[in-house]
């Protein structure tokens, strides 16, 4: 297992994270995983044994019971992991039992707390944007938690480019602890990210968790043009996130002649290509089966040549958009030219 930087802080994680969104199987979560504590216990134990120090779940997964699984997995183990949940999304019937109000996130973080069976967490993260809520009433309610040693490091997740470069201006004018990592759907086959999002993490040293990078199974290998999906799979039942399916069939068709010379999965080269990516720190997994899991673990030994990365990225693609294209053509003006 290798092992990266979490932003700019000095805190290293694997660069294969395990989710526990798959630990509960209750309410709308069933249909992404049903894992109960024995096949909990075994996956984060294999986790652990692969060299996985990365392990990250939510308040609203299984309405708790996700991090209560997770929690009681881990048992003593725990002080060996960097340990990641989220706030934001509704936990109770109660009008303000959701959101990123300085209550809500306090009575939040102490249910996580005891749900995880711990006295701290590494990675503290808004589970999305409060239009409701000034984000300078989050960040400061957020710093406290760092400043009290409930929380170690913040983090965001599923945030604008301008949300979050604001969070990182109010935390910077006010030396409030700032989001040190992004948690973002990312995947070969929605690249979106690279528009506006990822020029800014590179600029502000802000690392990236990527979440579905298999495109909620639909790069599993089990998908192919013309073909119906597994009965029973994720996607019968939870077709998310958004595909464009045909130009995802085009980058499968690419993958599948690279796994047959790897000898490989489609999945494993699916998360290659994401490893190779200077941009990416770490790859949230959610295996729901002890196989699914070895066949993921495989991926940091996948190493693509030159020309199989140029054969993806160009089947994957973005359609060129303003002002992006204005922005790189005005960034080949700076270049220096070769003295004649």
């Amino acid at each position: 297992m290798n092992y990266r930087l979490l932003g700019r802080t000095g805190l290293y994680v694997s660069e294969l994270c395990f989710g526990a969104m798959t630990f509960g199987g209750e309410g709308i979560w069933k249909a992404i995983g049903t894992s109960g504590q024995k096949e909990a216990d075994t996956l984060v134990g294999r986790c652990l044994e692969a060299g996985i120090n990365f392990f990250d779940t939510a308040d609203v997964y299984s309405h708790g019971a996700s991090e209560q699984l997770l929690g009681k997995a881990l048992g003593a183990r725990r002080k060996d992991i960097v340990l990641a949940t989220k706030v934001r999304g509704r936990v109770g019937p109660g009008v303000n039992e959701l959101g990123l109000s300085r209550g809500h996130i306090l009575d939040s973080v102490h249910a996580s707390l005891k749900r995880l069976g711990t006295d701290y967490i590494d990675l503290y993260q808004i589970h999305g944007f409060d239009a409701v809520t000034p984000l300078d009433e989050t960040l400061r309610a957020l710093d406290d938690l760092v400043r009290q040693g409930k929380v170690r490091y913040l983090g965001a997740s599923n945030l604008a480019a301008w949300q979050l470069m604001k969070a990182l201006g109010i935390s910077e004018h006010r030396g409030l602890s700032r989001f040190e990592s992004l948690q973002a759907y990312y995947s070969i086959a929605g690249r979106d990210l690279e528009r506006e999002v990822v020029p800014l993490m590179k600029d502000q040293q802000v690392g990236l968790m990527v979440w579905s990078p298999l495109a909620g199974g639909f790069l599993s290998g089990k998908y192919r043009r013309g073909q119906q999906g597994p009965e029973g799979s994720r996607r019968a039942t939870f077709d998310f996130p958004p595909v464009d399916r045909e130009r995802a069939y085009n980058v499968i068709d690419v993958m599948d002649g690279i796994a047959r010379e790897h000898q490989s999965s489609v999945a494993r080269v699916a998360l290659a290509w994401l490893l190779h990516q200077p941009h990416v720190t770490t790859i949230v997994i959610g295996a729901k089966t002890a196989e699914q899991l070895e066949d993921n673990l495989e991926t940091p030994k996948l190493k693509l040549t030159a020309e199989q990365l140029t054969a993806l990225n160009t089947a994957s693609a973005l359609t060129p958009e303003y002002p992006g294209w204005m922005v790189a053509r005005q960034g080949e003006d700076r270049s220096p030219k070769p003295q004649s």
